[in-house]
């Protein structure tokens, strides 16, 4: 039997309960069609939320559509480490990175 691990991640134009299900229901059912997973062959969705969101845990619109489901919540992130939203601000910092 083989075992796979896909990984998938949305980002919300805000924290909002609907938005946020729904965007991970889109994603589940996405990911499931593109990788021709039939449900019954899944063993766990793994879902780590970070601690900005708060309207709901997104792993309960998988449970919704019947799919096993782990969540693990993540830490805040220390002052110290610098985070990009984008890949144009993930550019420049791998860019100043080179120059020093």
């Amino acid at each position: 039997m083989a075992v796979r691990a896909i990984r998938g991640a949305i980002q919300l134009d805000v924290d909002e309960r609907e938005h946020l299900l729904a965007c991970t229901r889109e994603l589940v059912t996405e990911v499931l069609r593109a990788n021709d997973l039939p449900t019954d062959d899944l063993i766990s969705i793994v879902f780590t939320v970070t601690a900005d969101l708060r309207s709901e845990f997104p792993a309960l619109a998988a449970r919704e559509l019947g799919l096993p489901v782990v969540i693990m919540a993540r830490p805040p992130l220390p002052a110290r480490i610098q985070v990009v939203t984008s890949v144009a601000e993930a550019t420049e910092w791998v860019q100043r990175r080179r120059s020093r």
